[in-house]
């Protein structure tokens, strides 16, 4: 599996950072400058620091970088944080960074695009530039943890928005809600009893109108 990851200026940088540490494969990261601000404020890090989890790191300015070209194929280009602005230049089509590149070329090719929007409440603008890049084909998934779960700590609301995105790039991160209600009540059911009543291959009760 190969992901690319961009981080821009948007408050969240944790929410990246638990997403580099969990998803699999190859992990190609880009970091806007104002990225690169908001790791420091937030976390007190930077971007040398997220190399454990890295397979390579470009430049936001480095516009001959591969991923600036659809020749290079990858499974998933997840935004996250991903500020209003940044949203704002994809949907227009503004190129001018290596992040607004190569999701444009995310787009033009056909592979997914996930952009977690860090930004509340949403302007009529906002609004309209998620829906054209939803329309494009990108996927707008905003910045809201899941409760269902209890989460007791702040890192645990962290870990279930990260599950959200990491099914939105096909990766398998457990059961889901209530999967257990999903298996049959009473197997015995198919293998005993009246062969009659067992279903036939349409699913339906043998003998059933």
């Amino acid at each position: 599996m190969r992901v690319l990851v961009g981080i821009t200026g948007a408050s969240g940088a944790a929410f990246a950072i638990d997403f580099l540490k969990r998803c699999p494969g190859e992990r190609f990261l880009i970091v806007s400058e104002w990225g690169k601000a908001v790791l420091k404020d937030e976390l007190g890090l930077s971007p040398a620091d997220l190399a454990p989890w890295v397979t390579r790191t470009f430049a936001d300015g480095d516009l001959a970088a591969p991923f600036s070209s659809g020749t290079i194929r990858h499974d998933a280009f997840v935004i996250v944080p991903c500020s209003a602005s940044t949203m704002a230049k994809i949907a227009a089509g503004i190129a001018d960074t290596l992040i607004t590149r190569a999701a444009a070329v995310t787009l033009k090719e056909r592979m997914r695009l996930v952009l977690a929007l860090r930004e509340t409440p949403l302007s009529t603008g906002m609004l309209e530039n998620a829906l054209r890049i939803s329309r494009d084909g990108g996927i707008i998934a905003p910045i809201m943890p899941p409760l269902y779960h209890r989460p007791q700590t702040l890192d645990g609301a962290v870990a279930g928005f990260t599950a959200k995105l990491l099914a939105l790039c096909g990766v398998e991160t457990g059961p889901g809600w209530h999967e257990d209600r999903l298996q049959q009540e009473n197997p015995a059911a198919l293998t005993h009893g009246d062969p009659a009543a067992r279903p036939d291959a349409t699913g339906r009760e043998r003998g059933a109108p």
